[in-house]
């Protein structure tokens, strides 16, 4: 059993991690699962804290369309609005005899047909103010669309890592001790190369009567493949010299610990080198388990058949 003040003196810390040491003034888990840093900024308006286009590039297929919508909808409504304000009688087509709410939404789609320069014909600006505002209406709808169009294009051709995480790290039987285990595998279409891993643990440890961050380096069983079709189990072997040594159940349940896992590989769809990360706390550590084979051959043997579905399954087991 080991515990917060007898960390195997023979795990060498890393003092290059990037993240802080003062164990009271780091709150949480270092990396969040879906690989993002448990950070937030303050201190500076928010508007000079926050990319705009990393935001819109980054958030949800479903938000981002949603947005767009929103705002579609909004800006129209805007300028209906202010053409409404104008006079309906600026508005060539648009009957007098009609209700201020037949009138009000004929503005409506007159906004959108000029928003989108689809001008159909049947209501036309007469006057000053009504021309020049449905010329600016127009350069707006231009350039908005251009930035739509330049979101767009980011979404789809972003590179990106296309795997997926076990959701559970695992302690299972490995030779005649145990070791660490991580499964990962690629979800999409693509063809992934010279993969590389990267393991870091993070905990919490006493250190000259204080609390502090100690970071170690994992040693894998193999950092680097050549290929990355199926699954990879990514295999941390708890010897004498991992920091690991000795821990048991109740370590895991009473120390404060973080696994971070750094992937890196090349994607021949993308032609680039593409990178992801996330993350297991201690508490996310199944003591005693094994993890489940994901492939098997298709009934003609023709192929290997990869269960994507089987990625988080595992068998418990006893540990010797």
């Amino acid at each position: 059993m080991a515990s917060q003040e007898g960390i195997n003196n023979k795990a060498v810390a890393d003092k290059n991690s990037g993240f802080g040491t003062n164990s009271s003034n780091y709150g949480g888990r270092f990396i969040n699962k879906n690989g993002k840093a448990n950070v937030e900024k303050v201190g500076m308006h928010v508007f000079n804290r926050i990319s705009w286009y990393h935001t819109m590039i980054d958030m949800p297929r479903w938000r981002f369309m949603g947005i767009i919508l929103m705002f579609y909808i909004t800006i129209n409504f805007i300028f209906a609005s202010i053409y409404y304000g104008i006079g309906m009688e600026h508005l060539d087509g648009i009957a007098a005899s009609d209700s201020e709410i037949v009138q009000f939404g004929q503005a409506y789609f007159f906004s959108a047909q000029t928003f989108t320069t689809v001008g159909y014909g049947h209501i036309s600006p007469t006057g000053f103010l009504t021309s020049t505002l449905s010329a600016a209406e127009a350069l707006m709808g231009l350039l908005s669309f251009a930035i739509a169009t330049g979101l767009f294009f980011g979404r789809f051709s972003k590179p990106t890592a296309f795997l997926k995480f076990s959701h559970n790290a695992i302690i299972a039987p490995y030779g005649e001790g145990t070791a660490l285990m991580v499964r990962l595998s690629p979800f999409k279409n693509t063809n992934f190369t010279d993969a590389e891993a990267q393991m870091t643990l993070g905990m919490s440890v006493m250190e000259n009567g204080i609390m502090a961050n100690k970071f170690y380096q994992l040693d894998l069983e193999l950092n680097k493949i050549s290929a990355l079709s199926l699954s990879w189990t990514l295999v941390h072997p708890i010897t004498e010299e991992s920091p690991l040594f000795q821990f048991d159940q109740k370590d895991f349940n009473e120390i404060h610990g973080e696994i971070l896992v750094f992937i890196k590989t090349f994607d021949d769809m993308f032609s680039a080198t593409v990178a992801t990360r996330t993350s297991y706390t201690f508490e996310e550590v199944i003591y005693g388990a094994k993890f489940v084979s994901m492939y098997t051959r298709s009934t003609d043997n023709s192929k290997t058949v990869l269960n994507l579905d089987k990625l988080n399954e595992y068998d418990k087991v006893d540990l010797l």
